[in-house]
């Protein structure tokens, strides 16, 4: 129960991978909503040279560090309160003086974990709607900007996959 409100969170989560050249689940799990999500990382999981793009939810420093040991590249969306130290960066901007894209590396720092990333900050321009700036997260310091931004994209055919799920099996 919330301390405050009284209320207690009910309902459930599902997490699911999949193969995105497949397009297939290979792993859905259930868990209650009040859950933390970041638990359901296991890097053991993953095999060499895999590429992982997840939710926002699944951020923990230690498990990335994990994932980047073992060559797991994995590709997220940042949190807005997470804290990082600036270590190189760059900004590519357009003819009229706009940021097209930013990229920087940094490091997390957090219980004697130092985890060194890469941000990549774009501008997302979704018709009929305002732009907006999209700051992803990843291990991958090779890979073109370009590159990161459409493994993100790849994340949301699961998400599209729910919105089918709730519509055609309603709770």
């Amino acid at each position: 129960r919330h301390l405050k409100t009284g209320k207690k969170k009910g309902g459930i989560k599902v997490h699911s991978a999949i193969h995105a050249n497949e397009g297939v689940h290979c792993d859905v799990k259930f868990t209650s909503a009040a859950t933390n999500d970041s638990f359901m990382l296991a890097p053991s999981h993953f095999k060499h040279d895999e590429i992982v793009a997840m939710d926002r939810a699944y951020i923990n420093y230690e498990k990335f560090e994990e994932l980047t040991e073992k060559n797991v590249v994995y590709v997220t969306k940042m949190k807005k309160n997470l804290k990082y130290k600036v270590l190189a960066g760059c900004m590519d901007m357009n003819e009229d003086g706009l940021m097209e894209y930013r990229e920087q590396v940094v490091v997390f720092r957090k219980g004697g974990i130092n985890h060194i990333a890469r941000i990549v900050t774009y501008v997302d321009i979704k018709k009929g709607k305002m732009s907006k700036l999209v700051s992803l997260l990843t291990n991958d310091f090779d890979m073109s900007m370009e590159t990161i931004v459409a493994i993100y994209r790849r994340r949301w055919q699961i998400e599209s996959l729910f919105k089918q799920i709730k519509q055609n099996f309603p709770l």
